[in-house]
């Protein structure tokens, strides 16, 4: 026999709240202890849908190495997709692997693929955002999903805010970026001027991952690789 639910009261609401700071808390030192050892890294975003025999599956995989081989460490989401393709690329490539590992719909498990010691578990979807974007050196793109797209202007919204560092931001995909960068353009900077035009500078569109290390480098030839606040 199913059991009655009741609604939580607002006492039982605030006390639960109050306890779960600790845990939040807990999240972050972790977080800041394992990712402040791991040295200069890209993040790589995307779907978690995307199939092993996909192009941007194979890419991803491709990007992921070449930016090892740039002598980067890797970042994922730790699931599967586009996210299993980025650590397989590092780790194939002998480079370091790092998943931050959530549970969702349609991430079941951690991919197999990221450094024993590099598998970080969030319950906390801000507290794992803020060691994407703290210890990131550049975000790659790949074609996803409402979780990219956030990932993708929340960056945007901090650079923009001077509330971190700069760094690259690098969809790959012209085929699946372009329409959203032409709104971008025509819509909220031209016609309604909701955004500046240096807003973009740091947004680059390609297809190829030499285009994403080369972006990287030149990048970096200017500015100082550490933590981006």
């Amino acid at each position: 026999m199913r059991k009655e639910q009741h609604p939580k009261g607002w006492n039982e609401k605030k006390t639960n709240d109050s306890w779960a700071i600790f845990k939040i808390m807990g999240e972050f030192v972790n977080g800041f202890e394992k990712m402040s050892a791991i040295g200069p890294s890209v993040s790589i975003f995307g779907s978690a849908r995307t199939k092993p025999d996909h192009k941007y599956y194979k890419l991803a995989e491709n990007v992921a190495s070449k930016i090892v081989d740039a002598g980067y460490g890797v970042i994922t989401g730790g699931g599967p997709g586009i996210m299993e393709a980025g650590n397989k690329g590092a780790h194939l490539a002998g480079g370091t692997s790092v998943g931050l590992n959530i549970e969702l719909p349609f991430e079941q498990h951690d991919n197999p693929y990221i450094d024993s010691d590099k598998s970080l578990d969030f319950d906390y979807f801000f507290v794992r955002k803020v060691m994407f974007v703290k210890y990131s050196q550049g975000f790659v793109v790949m074609p996803g999903g409402f979780g990219t797209l956030d990932e993708l202007f929340e960056a945007i919204t901090l650079i923009q805010t001077n509330k971190i560092e700069k760094f690259p931001i690098i969809l790959v995909g012209t085929d699946f970026w372009s329409g959203l960068m032409d709104w971008v353009k025509s819509t909220l900077l031209d016609k309604f001027a909701n955004i500046s035009e240096g807003d973009l500078d740091l947004i680059h569109l390609v297809d190829t991952a030499e285009e994403v290390v080369d972006i990287l480098d030149s990048f970096y030839k200017d500015y100082g690789l550490s933590p981006n606040f």
